[in-house]
């Protein structure tokens, strides 16, 4: 924690004397602050450092896992069972990391294949510079009938934007990549399962303001969820850009939270590491306003210090379970 006695003793009054405002929230909010003000981290840098904490210190181990390591050896994890972060795009706030360097291009580029061209080709996905998909291969270059494949059979992406469009303020508005009938053919089942849109204003002006939140069941948490969640900001900056409204607050839940066995030292050393100060966001930058046609040419990470995060944050190497 980043607060000191006196902020804390500062909250518990404030909470004390209204019993709107809960302590849990208002004590994350001011430890937020401060570690942005202290380190000049980014607020993913904050959550990381924090959720790592917690599964090393709290989380359980697991038995009988499905996944190996390539070279056959069960991939054992150690768990917590939620973790939630919560970006509020209007100030700024982004989930970018610097105690690492991040491929955020490849993030993006991941959307584009999932929910832009609604493939599970891998072909497709080469066709955009990646390959880490690979192991999931099921025989026939694919990936079975998962992610983009399942968003284009049950037409997911186009009822979104048509219902956020005709019905913005509806309760209903979701993206459900679990579809348990389809689970019965060969593939991955989806990790990054379910995003639920709602759009709300200021009630002063006519900016409609679009929120998402994304539901993970499963996350390897130490290498992909700076990938996961940068790449759900993207789709969040799309969305709303083809619907002309404000992308506003962008919150991930992953249920269950976990590092690897063979991940242990990585964790360590990326709690150890110092964030590099910046103002990093991910801005959409483009007239266009077709869902569709957005590449990844009209993507900016901006502020985002590169180079000296590659000097002084080089990135790790992690054995994947598959």
């Amino acid at each position: 924690m980043y607060l000191d006695e006196k902020n804390l003793l500062d909250i518990y009054n404030r909470c004390s004397n209204n019993n709107q405002l809960d302590i849990t929230t208002e004590i994350e909010k001011a430890d937020i602050e401060a570690f942005v003000s202290k380190t000049g981290g980014s607020f993913g840098d904050y959550y990381h450092k924090r959720t790592l904490n917690k599964i090393l210190n709290e989380g359980y181990k697991d038995e009988n896992p499905r996944p190996h390591y390539s070279d056959g050896t069960p991939a054992h994890t150690i768990s917590i069972n939620e973790a939630v972060s919560r970006y509020d795009l209007t100030k700024g706030e982004c989930p970018i990391l610097t105690l690492r360097p991040i491929a955020w291009k490849s993030a993006v580029k991941e959307i584009f294949w999932i929910y832009q061209m609604q493939s599970n080709k891998l072909e497709d996905l080469h066709n955009l510079g990646i390959k880490y998909w690979n192991d999931w291969n099921i025989g026939d270059n694919t990936i079975g009938q998962r992610y983009g494949a399942t968003v284009k059979k049950y037409d997911l992406m186009n009822t979104l934007l048509n219902d956020l469009k005709n019905d913005p303020y509806g309760r209903r508005h979701i993206i459900e990549l679990w579809q348990v009938e389809d689970f019965k053919t060969p593939g991955l089942n989806p990790c990054c399962h379910m995003t639920t849109w709602n759009v709300r204003n200021d009630g002063i002006t006519d900016t409609k303001y679009l929120d998402m939140e994304l539901k993970q069941r499963s996350s390897d948490f130490a290498t992909s969820v700076s990938i996961n969640e940068l790449q759900y900001v993207a789709l969040l900056l799309m969305v709303a850009k083809h619907l002309g409204y404000t992308p506003g607050v962008f919150t991930h839940v992953i249920t269950n939270t976990q590092i690897y066995d063979r991940h242990i030292n990585q964790a360590k050393e990326l709690i150890n590491r110092n964030p590099i100060p910046n103002k990093a966001q991910l801005i959409l930058d483009t007239d266009k306003t077709n869902f569709y046609n957005f590449t990844i040419d009209d993507f900016k990470l901006i502020d985002y210090p590169l180079d000296e995060i590659k000097n002084t944050n080089p990135q790790l190497k992690f054995d994947l379970g598959i």
